[in-house]
């Protein structure tokens, strides 16, 4: 009994500190809100690389007009007529203040278009709030991600 309220003792700053983290911090999985329908559209997994940037990958789609496994055909080079579910979408985030990372880029597989990205953690980093946009930010759309 003494052993195993010692062990519980030690793991619980451990659980502490990782959800600490993933609170501090993008890295994780993410579903994907649609800013124009409102609807889930796909499961992305954030991932920090060794330089401290962020890349995401769509680890899942969860809904398509293009059938259970689409393709990126509006893409061009590597991309084109590639899987969407594997692809990397978002890469090249680098921390920008509390809660705050910019100076990436994302893919809009739909449109096959890149954009500048900033990203922001809201309610206790269980929510994303990631912005899109071309030259500056106010000319952009924002979606808002669900921590999974």
């Amino acid at each position: 009994m003494r052993a195993l309220f010692t062990a519980t003792l030690l793991a619980l700053p451990m659980a502490i500190a990782s959800t600490s983290f993933a609170a501090e911090s993008p890295v994780g999985r993410w579903q994907t809100i649609d800013d124009e329908t409102g609807k889930p559209k796909s499961i992305v997994e954030i991932q920090q690389a060794a330089d401290g940037s962020l890349s995401g990958e769509v680890a899942e789609v969860l809904q398509s007009e293009h059938g259970a496994n689409p393709v990126c055909s509006a893409c061009d080079g590597e991309r084109k007529d590639q899987p969407i579910t594997g692809m990397t979408i978002l890469w090249g985030l680098k921390p920008d203040g509390e809660g705050a990372w910019s100076g990436g880029t994302i893919l809009d597989p739909a449109k096959g278009k890149t954009y500048r990205a900033k990203v922001s953690l809201l309610e206790g980093g269980e929510k994303l709030e990631m912005r899109g946009y071309i030259g500056i930010e106010a000319l952009g759309r924002t979606q808002t991600w669900v921590r999974r």
